[in-house]
């Protein structure tokens, strides 16, 4: 972080909500509700996501269009917060967000490319994650009290598909096949996001020269500082 000038130098990954939310503000929503997220997750259990993703593309088509129908975490919260205030989730983002930081940032992503290459990286790293434990840390999650699936923390990507191998409701091969799925598609959502920021520099982190070329980028940025 480089206070001094009001500037910081920031490599773009992980959540996008996050970023976005640092760079522009956040809106201001209703607090979470954990009962009516229990009725949530029970309707969903007995209709399916899809179903109430159609529910809330009747309502608000708007946040629809931007959910998948499979994304349940965020489908919940749409459903929720509607729910909760009586009005949608999109009025809420309408209505306009808390004043963003009064800094410059400078938006650096690493791509790789060809896209196959990605998909072959997300398959090592997860098969090591396997390899090296993850069922066992899943195993661990589940034996803390008052922590079960529906907490938010076990909707991320890998921990869902985990834990349905640890309850004995599918194979650690099904398990392992639907993680990989629900991580491509998390990257493919991410590189969509990242296409559409125009003030994005990208630079494919497997060429050889990437760290001479992000410093080079970079030098101009830090010279304003003198």
């Amino acid at each position: 972080e480089i206070h001094a000038a009001g500037r910081i130098p920031l490599l773009v990954g992980g959540t996008m909500m996050y970023f976005r939310a640092l760079v522009t503000g956040i809106a201001e929503l209703p607090a979470a509700d954990p009962d009516l997220r229990r009725a949530i997750d029970a309707e969903a259990a007995a209709r399916g996501w899809p179903a109430l993703h159609a529910e809330l593309e009747c309502y608000d088509p708007a946040a629809a269009a931007r959910i998948e129908p499979a994304d349940a975490q965020r489908i919940q919260r749409a459903i929720e917060v509607y729910r909760a205030s009586g009005r949608t989730l999109s009025d809420w983002h309408a209505a306009g967000a808390s004043p963003a930081p009064t800094l410059d940032f400078v938006r650096v992503a690493l791509v790789p490319r060809p896209r196959s290459v990605l998909h072959q990286r997300i398959e090592t790293r997860l098969k090591h994650m396997i390899a090296n434990g993850f069922p066992d840390e899943v195993r661990g999650l589940m034996a803390r009290p008052g922590l079960d699936r529906a907490a938010p923390s076990m909707r991320a990507v890998g921990y869902r598909q985990l834990w349905a191998y640890c309850a004995g409701e599918c194979t650690l091969e099904e398990a392992g096949y639907r993680a990989l799925a629900a991580t491509r598609q998390l990257a493919k959502r991410q590189l969509t996001w990242l296409r559409g920021d125009a003030e994005i520099t990208v630079f494919d982190p497997l060429e050889e020269d990437v760290i001479d070329a992000i410093s080079a980028f970079l030098i101009p940025f830090f010279q304003r500082l003198d």
